[in-house]
């Protein structure tokens, strides 16, 4: 008996001991190996998902430059459109007649527009005091701030 205790637990032992450690290790680096690739699966698949976001935010991005150079173009061919608009408004037509009216118009508007605020202050006069309401002195601080505005506009050229 003890030969093949002996035997069995040198040689044989030793021989089936080996084979299991052999199996475990190869048990343990496949679950290893499989956790290993679903780690890289599931890296690979958010480098993808990122790799998408930047490319769908340069197609936004480039979709936006495009938008707003349509737009700066658009602002840039109206804003030309009202300055040669406003040039060909006050270049004469040729025709007397017309060049006269519209040379009366603006006078002619502002002459009355004058009158009718006098009559409107003499009306509103109290014990022939002219008191000047807050209503004229908002008109007058208006007409003067438009002219004064206007003359320093036009000696820049704007």
């Amino acid at each position: 008996m003890g030969a093949i205790l002996s035997f069995l637990s040198g040689g044989a032992f030793r021989a089936i001991w080996g084979e299991l450690s052999t199996a475990w290790s190869k048990r343990q680096d496949h679950k290893h190996e499989i956790e290993r690739m679903k780690l890289q699966g599931t890296l690979d698949a958010e480098q993808h998902a990122r790799n998408l976001a930047a490319q769908k935010q340069q197609a936004e991005l480039g979709y936006k430059t495009i938008n707003v150079q349509a737009e700066a173009d658009v602002s840039r061919i109206e804003t030309e459109a009202w300055r040669s608009a406003i040039e060909r408004m006050n270049q004469p037509s040729g025709i007397r007649w017309v060049d006269a009216w519209n040379a009366l118009i603006r006078p002619a508007w502002a002459s009355v527009a004058l009158l009718l605020w006098c009559w409107y202050e003499f009306q509103h006069m109290s014990l022939n005091e002219w008191v000047i309401s807050a209503f004229s002195l908002d008109l007058i601080a208006m007409v003067a701030g438009f002219y004064y505005a206007s003359r320093e506009l036009q000696k820049r050229g704007k």
